[in-house]
């Protein structure tokens, strides 16, 4: 025998599950529902009245068993809980007839629950940027080309490996989104105290600053580690294999399809991967617009906290202004002094000033116009004819042709291809053959030393105190540069068209990794 009740607030056809969501007892029925949720972890499937009283927090749990046991009723009748007769503890036939009653969840509680704490975890959830998670999938991939450089790679460590790499991507991905969420909010002090902000921000940029180091170093490297796994098709071999073993246990008549629906999914995932670190299509990696984000944010905290300095030091903002305005108007002493007042304060004037000119100014000086002065005891406005009967000086005529923007794309193509080739040029003209200093590079074309500057930025950005050596890659995965500082103190001299670039002398090497040195 099954009990069951209808609670007040269930309603047919509605989401019955959530429905103690809104009832009075809001928080007893959490509380009550988390205890089931609970014990079903611990493998026990039905609690009692008494079991559910005593799990309750000390702040929740009502007068005495009975308010739990009309709490556990409802939850029946919503359809959280399914109730059965205890007879375990009968030992009388008056304990038969008397209501008595075991209680576990149901499936559409169990869901419910599930996704009330998917709810209150990203509602609660303020993400990180996990450089950590930058050094997993650096492994990870390293993992990969050991595997893919064998004759027959194993299936089984091919599938394990892409899903750690898969795990850790999707949580770094995850993480910053939430992260960045989290982070406007702060900026923009949605539902954040002054005093907190004030404490933590020199962490907050601290933490910044480190994690967008560490993307210079590991961002490029793992686009590297990218592109040497797609050279060859390399990966495609580990994703087929992949794609196998999930589709191992299909039977006979779907395991090709199962097979094709596992590959194209890892395909995918490989895909967004590869997109959150390079660049393609004219489109920037993830990498780069989170690290641009990142780098951009640095500047908007220390505007809000100078923002809150003059705030915090009385300088007026805009509510003060609009409050000591309010007290002039108070404090005016007529009608004429509170119109004076207004068009002062918010320029408001007769439309008449649509036709100000000198000749206007000074007839208006020598007879002045009240503002309430009516338009037809004012005096009369020229106005165009051609205004007045048409309402537009616009002339208009045929539509215009389609035009033949062909010849526009194919300009665009060539000089898409013209930037191409100099990109190529100016990447062979800074590959060094070996160490140099840096005031061997000689004389740069603006495009070389724009991409020479770009890289010396990323080394730069990664240099700390107390360092004498460093090595950087490009976001593209395409140029590592190494840097080394010397012991004499010399000026190294590059010279451009522009101009002389003049800095501490270094010794520096630059390697093409694309291995396209030469190629125009």
């Amino acid at each position: 025998m099954t009990h069951s009740t209808t609670g007040p607030e269930a309603q047919p056809g509605a989401y019955g599950p959530f429905a103690h969501l809104t009832a009075p007892n809001a928080v007893l029925y959490r509380h009550a529902m988390r205890a089931f949720v609970t014990a079903k972890e611990r493998f026990a499937v039905h609690l009692r009245p008494e079991d559910v009283y005593a799990a309750l927090p000390a702040e929740a749990r009502p007068d005495g068993v009975d308010s739990v046991a009309k709490a556990l009723d409802s939850l029946v009748g919503w359809g959280n809980l399914r109730a059965d007769p205890d007879t375990a503890r009968v030992t009388a036939v008056e304990d038969f007839y008397r209501k008595r009653f075991i209680y576990q969840l149901t499936q559409a509680g169990e869901a419910a629950e599930e996704a009330l704490g998917v709810y209150d975890e990203a509602l609660g959830r303020r993400g990180a940027l996990q450089a950590v998670a930058l050094h997993d999938i650096v492994t990870q991939l390293r993992a990969l080309l050991v595997l893919a450089a064998e004759d027959e790679p194993d299936p089984a460590k091919a599938h394990l490996a892409l899903d750690a790499l898969a795990s850790r991507f999707g949580a770094l991905a995850d993480n910053a989104r939430a992260f960045m969420g989290s982070l406007q909010r702060t900026i923009d002090l949605h539902e954040v105290e002054e005093e907190v902000f004030l404490a933590y921000k020199d962490r907050l940029i601290q933490y910044l600053e480190r994690f967008i180091q560490d993307l210079i170093t590991l961002g490029g490297r793992t686009a590297r580690l990218i592109l040497e796994l797609e050279e060859g098709g390399l990966i495609e071999g580990l994703l087929r294999a992949a794609a196998a073993r999930e589709a191992a246990d299909a039977g006979p008549e779907e395991s090709v399809r199962a097979e094709r629906d596992a590959l194209e999914r890892w395909t995918g995932r490989w895909a967004g991967l590869a997109a959150w670190f390079i660049s393609r299509d004219g489109r920037e990696s993830q990498a780069r617009l989170l690290r641009g984000r990142a780098l951009g944010a640095i500047p908007q905290l220390l505007a809000v906290v100078r923002s809150l300095n003059e705030r915090r030091a009385g300088r007026s903002d805009r509510s003060a202004d609009f409050r000591t305005l309010a007290r002039w108007f108070a404090e005016a002493p007529d009608d004429a002094a509170r119109h004076r007042l207004w068009r002062t304060a918010f320029g408001l004037y007769p439309a008449r000033h649509l036709t100000v000119d000198a000749d206007t100014l000074a007839a208006r000086a020598a007879r002045p116009v009240p503002a309430g002065t009516p338009w037809a005891g004012a005096e009369p406005l020229r106005i165009s004819p051609q205004l007045r009967r048409t309402g537009s000086y616009e002339r208009r005529g045929k539509p215009r042709k389609v035009e033949d923007r062909a010849d526009r794309r194919r300009q665009l193509a060539e000089v898409a291809a013209k930037q191409r080739a100099e990109i190529a040029a100016a990447r062979a003209r800074l590959v060094t053959d070996g160490i140099t200093r840096l005031s061997g590079l000689g004389e740069l074309d603006p495009v070389a030393f724009g991409l020479f500057l770009h890289l010396l930025g990323d080394a730069l950005a990664t240099w700390r105190p107390g360092m004498r050596h460093t090595v950087a890659t490009s976001n593209d995965g395409s140029m590592e540069i190494r840097l080394s500082a010397l012991a004499e103190q010399a000026t190294a001299h590059v010279r451009t068209p522009g101009g002389v670039f003049r800095g501490p002398d270094h010794l520096i090497e630059i390697i093409d990794l694309t291995g396209e040195e030469g190629q125009p």
